[in-house]
């Protein structure tokens, strides 16, 4: 006999809305948004990543809550319903990425808490973290693995107690929270950032036209496969994620409003993002800065701050607050859909499951893994990472390792299956049913638009960005 469970929904289409940007808006806006911007320049990016966010993103991800919503249950068993046993693999894929993901996405946000703390030692007079530089400071943090595992630990323990209260009285209630005092200290920042000597190069950099990008054919694609790879992360599509918090989404709502407005929130936190980094990192070393991943987030940020002089310190707490934040919103919606998976099969298997004891063994499962990489310190501790011999970017460390196979495989390759099976196999309508359901229509045009992008558009788009994703990765280093 099936034990009755209450499944539970979102308390307001606002804290749906919430919890789904902050799962969104997270490291990949703060410093994957600003470096990629900044090696693809500047305004072509931004251009390309707005085109593609509307012509991919958006089918895509109204796409993944429709099947989510429709099916009421977890992403696997949602795609099993949709497409039979394709939906079992499109399932799976979107249960490994999220789980490899948080390996390396935990570790780094327990480096922003450990910037909160340096940052906040600097203001008390414990420390003195402005007398050495950005790179000294985060080299310093990588070589230290007890710390890093220690705070790692930290991190985890923060997203179990908010994941553990469910839907409603955890996820919920953190993000109508958090996101608002996010909004409020990236402004902060921003206001700061721009202020500064020299960050109207940045901003000159962010909006002024410039086409040189596109004068060639190479550099075109380069620039396309770029943004298409940054906004497809950045919206979380093919993590589960959209999937899942749709499952927890009344049938009342409307699916195209709140995929545009989850859309619009995360490219606006995108450029804002931009707006907080670019003008700064501009500020400090011209043209020269320091533009890429963690070094753009933890060394160039924070040689901005040392150069603030007594302000330098309450900068640096408000903005590794936010990044802290951000990581946070994004990192327990990847959790829920490895929590999910496993209450709903339980249910189906007829037995009665604890939320807090799955809960606990999610994020046990995940510290196991992320161990590895805050152990690693980004290859700067010698450890022995798969692939090291052949000379390749997958080898280099345990982060790139778990990225390529998430970020660099799964993810796109069940997009571009997901958009080849609703566009020729169960065709577009399944979505637009789901779409028109209490009073909700998708009208003629829109519907027209959805099944040319869904059919032609998304297929071709993910094909490309999984063919510069893998060919980045495999790259030699």
């Amino acid at each position: 006999m099936i034990m009755e469970h209450h499944r539970g929904q979102w308390g307001s289409n606002i804290g749906f809305l919430m919890a789904t940007v902050g799962a969104a808006v997270g490291l990949g806006n703060i410093w994957g948004f600003p470096y990629k911007m900044g090696a693809s320049g500047g305004f072509p990016f931004l251009i390309i990543y707005i085109a593609l966010a509307v012509l991919v993103g958006f089918p895509i991800m109204l796409t993944e809550l429709a099947i989510g919503r429709k099916s009421g249950k977890s992403v696997l068993v949602s795609y099993q319903n949709v497409a039979g046993g394709m939906g079992t693999f499109l399932g799976f894929l979107a249960i490994i990425s999220p789980l490899l993901i948080l390996s390396f996405y935990t570790v780094l946000g327990a480096y922003c808490i450990q910037y909160v703390c340096l940052n906040f030692a600097e203001l008390i007079g414990v420390f003195s973290l402005s007398s050495i530089s950005g790179a000294q400071s985060f080299t310093d943090m990588l070589s230290n693995q007890p710390l890093a595992i220690g705070s790692t630990v930290f991190f985890i323990a923060i997203c179990y107690l908010i994941i553990r209260g469910g839907i409603k009285d955890g996820i919920e209630k953190f993000n109508k929270i958090g996101m608002p005092a996010l909004a409020i200290m990236l402004l902060i920042v921003i206001i700061r950032a721009v202020t500064l000597p020299g960050a109207f190069e940045g901003l000159k950099f962010m909006f002024s036209p410039n086409w040189e990008p596109f004068s060639s054919v190479q550099g075109f694609l380069k620039v396309l496969s770029t943004a298409g790879g940054q906004m497809f992360f950045s919206l979380s599509l093919a993590m589960g994620i959209t999937v899942t918090y749709g499952s927890y989404l009344s049938k009342k709502e409307s699916l195209v409003k709140n995929s545009l407005i989850i859309i619009i929130s995360d490219t606006c936190v995108a450029i804002m993002a931009g707006l907080a980094v670019l003008p700064a990192a501009f500020a400090l070393g011209g043209e020269g800065a320091e533009l890429s991943g963690p070094k753009l987030l933890f060394i160039t940020m924070q040689d901005v701050f040392n150069s603030m002089g007594a302000f330098g310190p309450i900068f640096g707490i408000l903005f590794f607050l936010f990044v802290t934040l951000a990581a946070i919103t994004s990192a327990i919606a990847l959790v829920e859909v490895l929590v999910t998976f496993v209450i709903d099969h339980q249910v189906a298997k007829g037995r009665s499951p604890k939320r807090s004891r799955i809960v606990a063994i999610a994020c046990l499962i995940v510290l196991a893994e992320a161990v590895l990489v805050a152990a690693d310190g980004l290859g700067s501790n010698g450890l022995w990472i798969p692939f090291q011999d052949t000379g390749m970017t997958l080898g280099g460390t345990w982060l790139d390792f778990m990225d390529f196979i998430s970020e660099g495989v799964a993810m796109p390759l069940g997009a571009l299956v997901m958009s080849i099976l609703v566009g020729w196999v169960i065709g577009p309508k399944v979505i637009r049913n789901e779409v028109s359901l209490e009073g909700n229509t998708m009208g003629d045009g829109l519907y027209s638009f959805f099944s040319i992008c869904i059919r032609f558009v998304a297929p071709v788009a993910m094909a490309f960005i999984l063919y510069g994703q893998v060919t980045t990765f495999i790259s030699p280093a």
